[in-house]
């Protein structure tokens, strides 16, 4: 690390418990908790059986790719604290933070986003029936994203903003709508942890996903207000890949462990 960057890390650390230093340290500890993860995912991988594999994977892939974005948009973030204060470590009066890691949150999203559907499905085990499930709920995800996206670049409290809002959040409720009827159609002949997994996987989608157009509202109430939203995507981004990743381990661990513990052993056909 450079003396540059220690300095920059020194000044930003004088922010302490204001809004901007705790967003600050929520993209610390989002970052570990995303590496962490995405450790134990994939050494856990070899504890399932063989037909649920992927899904641990896949959990890995979703926490490494938000690891690198965490990492990427603390350091834009640290960047921007650290202005806010004198060589002396004193704060600017009537400085704010100038620009947050938007891009690199959407682009983060818009990758692990349709990866954390893609976990209902191989939940389902339906191999080649569960593609038009998939392609149904990758799209609405892509919608809700991109015009989340053009409504966080628009003029905070604008038509725009507000319109392309309001159509993110009907694309999140076509999911849950998909994820409470097409879906539980396809729930009635799994085994009981993973129904169970399923339901509560639901839950995080209907529920956990909720912190984001709530905190997308933060941003009404001006420069603290953004950091605030910040805060709320952090949260929510730990809550659900991390431990929307640890559901899906313990549905399919629970299946292993109740056919004798056979990590080897595949998941019965569904016909």
């Amino acid at each position: 690390m450079t003396t540059l960057g220690l300095s920059e890390t020194s000044l930003a650390l004088n922010a302490g418990l204001s809004i901007e230093g705790i967003t600050m340290y929520l993209f610390w500890i989002g970052t570990v908790a995303m590496g962490a993860g995405t450790m134990y995912f994939w050494l856990m991988a070899g504890s399932v059986p063989k037909a649920y594999r992927t899904v641990m994977v896949v959990a890995g892939i979703i926490t490494a790719v938000a690891c690198f974005h965490y990492y990427r948009m603390s350091g834009i973030y640290l960047e921007q604290v650290a202005a806010l204060f004198n060589a002396d470590g004193t704060r600017i009066e009537g400085k704010t933070i100038a620009q947050f890691p938007t891009a690199y949150r959407y682009i983060d999203w818009l990758i692990t986003v349709p990866l954390l559907v893609l976990e209902i499905p191989l939940l389902l085990n339906l191999g080649g029936r569960a593609r038009g499930l998939f392609r149904t709920l990758v799209a609405a995800s892509v919608v809700m994203l991109v015009f989340a996206w053009i409504a966080e670049e628009s003029v905070v409290g604008s038509g725009g903003w507000w319109i392309n809002y309001l159509i993110s959040c009907a694309a999140w409720l076509y999911i849950v709508f998909v994820l409470y009827t097409k879906v539980n159609d396809q729930m009635q002949t799994q085994p009981p942890s993973i129904v169970q997994s399923l339901k509560t996987l639901r839950l995080f989608i209907l529920v956990g996903w909720t912190i984001y157009p709530i905190g997308f509202l933060m941003a009404l109430g001006g420069p603290e207000g953004e950091s605030i939203r910040e805060i709320c995507y952090n949260v929510a981004d730990v809550i659900n890949k991390v431990f929307f990743g640890l559901v899906c381990y313990q549905g399919v661990k629970a299946l292993a462990d109740h056919d004798g513990g056979h990590s080897t052993t595949a998941a019965p056909s569904r016909n």
